[in-house]
């Protein structure tokens, strides 16, 4: 199966049995652990009739290869996972509030974005199929399930999709160091796409040219730049609290 992706732990294993368990292949489950957490997910692959295949340590040891799975590995089918972005702005009955991630190639950033994104109520993650680390089992895994639960939407063409966001009254705002405005003296508008580019490059040239408003992050201390990951849990966390008041 080409579409077939590992996922592993908990977190990843369970967003995926209650969101999308049709999606689920097969699951490989620690033979010795009999502990509450293990009987309750169990009881939902018999729910949702998810083939599980009892097997020891090593065996999930050489499917995960060696990472933390915590007993639960898993083998979904990745295409019945994809998601439209027209279809998630066509449901919506909020203003959108939009994660576009430029250029985030390491699997840890991203999951960690993921994560971040869904904590603070992103309705979907935007990224480009091209120069984009894309979803696997390291992104699951730090994602800690957010992965499986926030629609993680690849295009082809981000300057395209920029300029079709905007046709639908979408605001884009971009970050970069040499903002018009600094993110806690700027007026963020009901409606937003953030976008984020690659730490040390930033966006490329086109996409910076498509957003609306650059944003600038203070820094009151010595470093100079910070993680992509972090940056974008300001920028959301600041967009919620816009909202909130």
């Amino acid at each position: 199966m080409s579409n077939r992706r590992l996922i592993f732990g908990f977190h990843a294993v369970n967003a995926r049995l209650w969101q999308n368990p049709k999606s689920i292949v097969e699951l490989y489950v620690d033979e010795n652990r009999h502990d509450v957490r293990m009987r309750e997910l169990l009881d939902k692959t018999t729910q949702e009739r998810v083939r599980v295949i009892m097997v020891d340590q090593h065996r999930l040891d050489a499917l995960s290869k060696n990472a933390r799975h915590q007993g639960v590995v898993g083998f979904i089918d990745a295409s019945k996972n994809h998601v439209d972005l027209d279809d998630v702005l066509e449901r919506l009955e909020v203003p959108p509030f939009l994660l576009i991630l430029d250029g985030i190639t390491d699997p840890h950033n991203l999951g960690a974005c993921l994560r971040t994104a869904d904590a603070m109520g992103v309705h979907a993650v935007i990224a480009p199929k091209d120069n984009s680390a894309g979803l696997n089992s390291t992104v699951s895994k730090v994602a800690c399930g957010a992965a499986e639960t926030i629609p993680y939407i690849t295009v082809t063409n981000l300057a395209r999709t920029l300029r079709d966001l905007k046709d639908r009254n979408i605001w884009i705002y971009g970050t970069d160091m040499a903002g018009e405005t600094d993110l806690y003296h700027c007026n963020i508008p009901d409606s937003i796409a953030w976008v984020m580019g690659a730490e040390g490059t930033g966006m490329r040239r086109l996409t910076k040219e498509h957003c609306d408003v650059l944003v600038s992050i203070p820094m009151f201390g010595t470093v100079e730049s910070m993680n992509v990951s972090v940056s974008t849990g300001m920028v959301l966390s600041e967009t919620q609290r816009q909202k909130q008041k």
